[in-house]
This record gives C-alpha cells, structure tokens and sequence, in this order.
C-alpha cells in the first residue's frame, strides 16, 4: 500500500503538466489561426481576434469598486458569473460550430474572434488560471 500512495502524487503531477501542455498546444494553435484570419480577411478580423484575446478579463470590470476589499488572487464575488461565462471553451467553440454550420454566411471576423476568444482560454489554462468559485477564489 506504501508505493501506491507515492505513485499519487507523481501521477498528479504528471497529469497537471500533459494538460498544461496540451493546452499551451492549443493556445499556440488558436494564435496561429487568429493572425492567419487577420492577415487573409483585413483589419477588422484582426482587431476583433485581438479584443477578444483581452476581452475575457475585462470582467473584472463588473465589480472594480469591490476590488480593494478582496484578498490578494480573488475576484469579487459579483464578477464571478462574468468571468467563469467568458472562461468556459465550451461557448466559443460552440459558436464556432454554429458558425461552420452556416454555409450561406460568411464572416470572417467572427471566426477570428472566436479564435482569439480560444486562445485566452487556452493560455490561461496553460499558465494555471481556470474559473473561479463563487467566493471568487481560483477552482482547484
């Protein structure tokens, strides 16, 4: 029973670093795709790609009056919904199929902003960062 409770650990932590990888994989991925839409469709992709690159942690914004009062790492409660909303890949990758979905339309800028929208999600995962409690705390 003693080398199983050694292996725990070391597997955890093996784990944590293949999923840290893979998601800086990802990230890297949805960056690339990101400026290849700004490059191939103009400005506008790539000004939207790089808004929503930084537009998920402007959440914060919400609730900036309560934000001396918390503890050093946490986000004020009332900013919680905003942030975990904007931090969920599911969303962006469903508005991506939705997007793939629809072959009368095309907008290029949506698709880059969506990529853009990937690539803060990645990294942030990638670095440590996930969503939050509803104290505001960072989810184990």
């Amino acid at each position: 029973m003693t080398s199983t409770t050694n292996v725990t650990p070391s597997l955890r932590t093996a784990t944590a670093v293949a999923r840290r990888t893979a998601w800086l994989a990802a990230a890297l991925f949805w960056t690339a795709f990101a400026i290849l839409e700004g490059v191939n469709h103009g400005w506008l992709a790539g000004t939207l790609a790089l808004l929503f690159l930084i537009l998920p942690d402007l959440t914060f914004v919400v609730a900036l009056d309560e934000a001396p009062a918390m503890a050093k790492g946490q986000l004020p409660p009332r900013a919680v919904p905003y942030y975990n909303a904007m931090h969920r890949a599911l969303v962006p990758l469903a508005l991506l199929a939705v997007y793939a979905a629809q072959p009368l339309v095309s907008w290029p800028w949506a698709f880059a902003a969506l990529c853009g929208w990937l690539a803060h999600i990645s990294y942030d995962r990638a670095f440590g960062y996930g969503l939050r409690t509803k104290e505001g705390f960072q989810r184990d």
